[in-house]
């Protein structure tokens, strides 16, 4: 809504235009009256709409043609004031007046207008009969209003309405001639419908209905004006109530009434609360909303935000089959301008047997919009409502902003629940494969998948000490030369090589000497395709050797070609070593302790 109003009053001489408003201001008709008014600022405070109102006079007298354009450019409502007993002012309102504002204005932003009838006291009969045919002529006129600066009949009124219209415009809204609400309103009422539609059955029911009424207006409906209103709708519409709820065409009729009826106001509050401007667009405040993130600090979902996600596919999730099918998926996202996940999605999280998203891949995709660009999923959170479903101020509050991670090393302990692995190796080392083994995908699967369809990114749940983490493994292009701080930028490294490929592990050697060697990440070596022959590597070290003499663990064997999802421990592994970077031999503990027990029973 806007922070203040400028009203300028134009119209032929002698019409009242000061006299309007030193009324007004005086609360008395002035014994003399000025060529022009100075502007005056009616604080917020004394105003309905508690917003600051400037209000300007014109004066042909005083004023140029070109001040006078000046003004009407910075005008947000524009009333023209013609004398109810003079013919000739009522007639300068559409020969002079309406073309002279059109053409100093944008036609995609024209400023409202209001018809203001003065000396009402000088004659018993209205102009109504003579306005109504201007009024349905120019849609720009919001209104009329009949008032007497000598009597202060309607004054007060007629710079309430103007006040109005501009606060609560009629054109972005309802189309007169038409009858009916505007495209861009629809589609707005529309989504609000379905964010309040908490069970997502198509109805407002008396529980949805209330909290709709709570969230927009501060105050719940008693039972009786509920049925009330429901009754109304009945009367007016064979299909706007069914099984005792409010539907969408329901609502919709219900807004259009009470444009009808001159209540704009209603529908603006309502659409302000769930976040839209003038415009009827998604403001920028609503959408990203101010949240600080220090260096060295990550973003997570809390718990809050976790709960209400759940609630949200659950209201979806149709079929209770804990996975959401392309038609769940697309219902989900109707409360989108558009489609904000690809098709990469699912080969990024996990999918069931028929490639959909399950539920906890559905949260990992969250989790790792979180992470990654923070700002994104604020957006998403705001469309989907939360801040107004779970009456916070605004979206981040459903964030949580992680501790330093120079301070977790200093602790030896962290409170993230998320923790990123880069995947670096030379062209068809297998890090893709590595990635989609983490979303238990073998080889045989992995085969399907459509290159446009394949994702740098893979994320999912492991367990540590009991703890669910999740730990997010990212692809890096293998660019050697151009390494970018987000390719350097995790908990920890792994480096894979291609055991059947000579020339594999010269890669890992290389970004490992150039990037890690003097770094506190921990890094693995991969030694994956471990099912094929291991061919001797063209670097001057062998793997094992290297690793040894950069004090590294042992290359790891791994291979996604496997009969049945391939084995995960190395993942968990991975999480662990994230977690506790200091304490690398934490890693390697059930190794050593298999050791252990086949010396002690030799």
């Amino acid at each position: 809504m806007r922070k203040d109003v400028r009203i300028l009053l134009v119209g032929e001489p002698k019409v009242g235009k000061t006299s309007l408003i030193m009324s007004l201001v005086s609360e008395e008709f002035p014994d003399e009256v000025p060529r022009r008014a100075e502007e005056i600022t009616i604080p917020a405070d004394v105003t309905p709409e508690r917003v600051p109102t400037h209000i300007v006079d014109y004066s042909e007298a005083e004023q140029s043609d070109e001040q006078l354009y000046q003004e009407i450019s910075k005008a947000n409502v524009i009333c023209i004031v013609y004398a109810v007993n003079n013919k000739k002012s009522i007639e300068k309102v559409t020969s002079h007046w309406i073309p002279l504002i059109n053409d100093r204005t944008d036609k995609d932003s024209r400023v409202p207008l209001i018809l203001v009838g003065n000396k009402s006291d000088l004659v018993e009969h209205s102009s109504m009969e003579t306005i109504l045919p201007i009024m349905n002529q120019y849609q720009d006129i919001e209104t009329c209003v009949e008032c007497s600066a000598k009597n202060l009949k309607n004054i007060s009124e007629l710079f309430y309405y103007a006040q109005k219209a501009v606060l609560h415009p009629t054109g972005p809204l309802y189309c007169p001639e038409e009858k009916e609400l505007k495209t861009s309103c629809i589609k707005s009422l529309t989504r609000i419908f379905k964010v309040s539609d908490l069970d997502n059955d198509g109805i407002l029911n008396d529980n949805e209905l209330n909290f709709f009424q709570r969230t927009c207006f501060n105050m719940p409906l008693a039972p009786q004006a509920l049925e009330d209103v429901k009754n109304v709708v009945r009367r007016n519409m064979g299909d706007g109530v069914q099984d005792n709820g409010l539907t969408l065409k329901g609502f919709l009729f219900l807004h259009t009434l009470f444009i009808q009826r001159g209540r704009h106001e209603t529908t603006w509050t309502v659409l302000r609360r769930f976040g839209y401007d003038d415009d009827l667009e998604l403001t920028q405040e609503y959408l990203f909303p101010m949240i600080k993130i220090p260096p060295d600090c990550t973003t997570e979902l809390n718990h809050n935000a976790y709960l209400f996600l759940q609630s949200v596919f659950d209201k979806h999730d149709k079929d209770r089959d804990c996975a959401l099918s392309p038609e769940e998926v697309k219902d989900l996202f109707k409360v989108f301008p558009y489609m904000p996940w690809g098709p990469d999605v699912n080969n990024t999280v996990c999918t069931n047997d028929q490639g959909w998203i399950t539920y906890q891949g559905y949260l990992s995709q969250w989790t790792l919009t979180t992470y990654l660009d923070v700002q994104r999923s604020l957006e998403y959170l705001g469309y989907l409502g939360y801040s107004i479903i779970y009456e916070q101020e605004s979206q981040a509050a459903a964030m949580t902003v992680t501790r330093n991670k120079r301070i977790d090393l200093q602790k030896k302990q962290t409170q993230r629940s998320v923790f990123r692995c880069n995947i670096l190796g030379a062209r068809g080392s297998g890090k893709t494969g590595f990635l989609q083994a983490f979303l238990g995908k073998n080889l045989q699967h992995q085969r399907r998948i459509r290159e446009d369809h394949k994702s740098l990114y893979a994320i999912s749940t492991t367990y540590v000490y009991g703890q669910e983490k999740y730990l997010l493994l990212h692809e890096v292009m293998p660019d050697f030369d151009f390494l970018s701080e987000e390719d350097l930028a995790c908990d920890v490294v792994c480096l894979v090589y291609d055991i059947n490929s000579p020339d594999s592990f010269e890669y890992c050697a290389k970004v490992y000497k150039q990037y890690f060697i003097d770094s506190k990440t921990p890094c693995v070596v991969i030694a994956a395709k471990s099912d094929l022959h291991e061919i001797r590597q063209h670097y001057s070290l062998s793997p094992h050797e290297f690793c040894r003499k950069h004090k590294l663990h042992p290359p790891q064997p791994f291979t996604c070609n496997t009969t049945d999802a391939p084995n995960k421990d190395i993942y968990t592994r991975l999480t662990t070593m994230a977690m506790y970077p200091c304490s690398h031999a934490c890693f390697w503990l059930p190794f050593f302790l298999f050791l252990l027990h086949v010396v002690t029973l030799c």
